[in-house]
């Protein structure tokens, strides 16, 4: 099993529509994230605010938002560079996320493939990273956080990713191995960008996996678990 739609089973993906438009927020369920899958398609922006009635104030949320855009946006290009970026997201602790949770959230919100991220990009990611951090919250049973082990694993299985515990292992000691001194904090525990950047990997690679997988049956030329072992260390 890969997943199922991520329409299904409230869960906190982010489908992007075609020719970078929209995405829709999924709803939270009370009753626990069921089969939530990482990420879908390529989110753009959520439609044009002149259509239907011509032109729209901004809500005051998005001003605050649009605001912190314009402060990291250094060099006032009007886009943020992946070093821009990671300086406007930030973990629980005050930790910026990581170069490779930075990365990837680019690759996933450039809809216009500049290698940046516009105004209206930014906006769209800011609302997929509280949907994340709604879901992170919900699984850190200690509230530690942080995820641990088991609790990446529980959130895992809900996502219905068939992942065993060496997965979970391998992802947990790569995400600290990249994050070297800041990780000595606690090694058997990831941070909440770690946290988004595993989940959102393993939707990548199951998606990839499965792609090959005609039968589903979990099964190629490869099992499932060394793939996902070969791309995580070499990735």
């Amino acid at each position: 099993m890969y997943g199922g739609n991520p329409n299904q089973g409230g869960n906190y993906g982010y489908q992007g529509g075609q020719g970078g438009q929209g995405g829709q927020r999924p709803p939270y369920q009370q009753q626990g994230y069921q089969q939530q899958q990482g990420y879908q398609g390529r989110p753009g922006p959520q439609g044009n605010p002149n259509q239907g009635g011509g032109y729209q104030p901004m809500p005051p949320q998005q001003q605050q938002i649009m605001s912190f855009f314009h402060a990291v946006d250094s060099d006032r290009s009007g886009a943020l560079d992946s070093a821009e970026l990671q300086r406007a997201l930030m973990n629980g602790d005050w930790s910026p996320f990581s170069i490779e949770t930075t990365r990837l959230m680019v690759s996933m919100f450039d809809s216009d493939c500049s290698g940046t991220i516009s105004g209206n990009e930014f906006l769209n990611l800011w609302r997929y990273i509280e949907q994340w951090r709604e879901c992170f919250m919900h699984f850190d049973r200690d509230r530690s956080g942080m995820i641990d082990k088991q609790e990446l694993h529980n959130a895992l299985k809900n996502f219905n990713f068939a992942v065993t515990p060496q997965i979970v292992d391998l992802f947990v000691k790569k995400a600290n191995n990249l994050d070297g001194a800041k990780a000595t904090r606690n090694r058997e525990s990831v941070s909440f960008d770690r946290f988004i950047w595993i989940c959102v990997s393993t939707k990548m690679l199951s998606d990839s996996f499965a792609s090959m997988d005609n039968q589903r049956s979990g099964r190629v030329t490869f099992t499932l678990d060394q793939y996902l072992v070969d791309h995580i260390r070499n990735s």
